[in-house]
């Protein structure tokens, strides 16, 4: 059994690609489950095409405590019988979210539910700095982590920050970071950006992702692509993204950056000013300043 996560940044598509990429795998026949690490809960929704699954922490919290629950009330099954599980979390401003994934993990580990199983997926939310979101690395449940990035400084300083996190980890839990997913955003350069930030981390771009509305037609029906349009080019690209991570061997301790190297990394691909540039704006601000008086 593999243990791959999703981390990236929030409403850079990380839940929408994983789903699109594990249901590709479940129709080459491996069999799959998916444990939503994210306190909004949408990482099997389309797999299940509902709004949002019901959650461990929901449920507990209902009955009074997690050993209260039976494992067929949290783990259902979707799209060619893809296992659904969703940790969930507290309400906004209370508690800690991290805890709901280190209680879910137990509680499915303890009922049985790992067995039989060729991938577990956990979709992890990756902006946050928080040690309960690193629950999956910390303790060693993940062994492949794939960052779902795009050219937007964001989403690039983000992967930066999951890649230190996945260095922390490495030696004690024995986590390896798999490749950047390149979720495009129609950014200049964006695929050439992508790859010189894998490069500088020591990893590999594993696939770029085109921008494509299927995706969000498939959305608004609460369906993959690969379910809703099979035949669509963009399915093909979450296939040769499955496949890719089928057969990936490039499994690596990464090397992280610092702001300033990413920050020349941004100039050097046109995407942000250097310093010449920002004293010119600031020179420009003034001058509009004085004119204005």
């Amino acid at each position: 059994m593999r243990q791959i996560a999703f981390y990236g940044k929030g409403g850079i598509g990380k839940s929408t690609t994983s789903q699109n990429t594990i249901a590709a795998l479940a129709e080459q026949g491996q069999r799959i489950m998916i444990v939503g690490c994210d306190p909004k809960a949408d990482s099997t929704r389309l797999m299940l095409h509902c709004k949002a699954q019901t959650t461990i922490l929901h449920l507990a919290a209902e009955r009074g405590s997690v050993e209260d629950l039976e494992l067929e009330e949290v783990l259902l099954t979707g799209y060619r019988n893809v296992r659904c599980v969703e940790s969930g979390g507290p309400e906004p401003g209370v508690g800690c979210a991290g805890r709901g994934i280190i209680t879910a993990i137990n509680f499915l580990e303890e009922n049985g539910a790992y067995e039989d199983l060729d991938f577990v997926s956990y979709d992890v939310l990756g902006d946050v700095v928080c040690g309960g979101f690193a629950m999956p690395i910390r303790e060693g449940k993940a062994q492949e982590i794939y960052i779902v990035t795009s050219g937007e400084m964001m989403a690039m300083y983000a992967a930066n920050n999951i890649a230190r996190g996945i260095l922390k980890y490495a030696h004690s839990g024995g986590v390896r970071l798999g490749g950047l997913i390149c979720n495009s955003r129609k950014v200049n350069k964006e695929i050439e950006l992508i790859e010189a930030l894998a490069e500088r981390l020591g990893t590999q771009m594993i696939h770029f992702l085109p921008r494509d509305n299927q995706v969000q037609e498939a959305e608004l029906r609460r369906m993959t692509v690969i379910e809703y349009s099979p035949d669509h080019k963009q399915a093909d690209e979450y296939r040769a993204l499955a496949k890719k991570i089928e057969q990936n061997t490039n499994l690596v301790i990464p090397t992280p950056i610092e702001m300033e190297e990413l920050e020349n990394l941004l100039i050097e691909f046109g995407l942000l000013g250097g310093e010449e540039e920002y004293q010119k704006a600031l020179e420009a601000d003034k001058a509009k300043t004085v004119a204005a008086v």
